[in-house]
Order: C-alpha cells, then structure tokens, then sequence
C-alpha cells in the first residue's frame, strides 16, 4: 500500500510506501469498523423483529414483553 505526501509549499506530491505499523492499523481498523456495521445491522434487525412481535401481539390482544413494550413509541 502506498501514500500521497503533498508538500503544501511546493505543490510536489511524493506517493511512499507504508509502513508495517500504518498497514496493521489499516488492517486493525477495517475488521473494526465491519464488526461495528456488522452490530449495528443486528441491532436494526434485532429491533425490528421487537417491533413486529409487538405489533403482533397488540392485535392478537395479548401480552408484551418489556422489550417489545419499550418499543413503542407514543
């Protein structure tokens, strides 16, 4: 992997390669950030599947959970 140095006095770009830290960095901080979209995606889907059991239940008059109760917005 490479990098773009620009110097901001002369306008020279300078393309460098990286280091074997930035590249474990890079590594460490793309598996972070998919196992963060990963979660966030099953929280979305998490609550979502609440959501339609508490609708579910409201109709069939039965009881909710608290989880499915909170929710409900009102």
């Amino acid at each position: 992997m490479k990098k773009q140095i620009v110097n901001a006095v002369s306008g020279e770009t300078t393309l460098v390669d990286f280091t074997a830290e930035e590249i474990t960095q890079a590594n460490t901080d793309k598996e972070s950030s998919e196992a963060q979209a990963q979660a966030n995606y099953e929280a979305r889907e998490n609550k979502e599947t609440l959501k339609d059991s508490a609708k579910a239940k409201l109709i069939a008059g039965e009881k909710l959970t608290e989880d499915e109760a909170n929710t409900i917005v009102l």
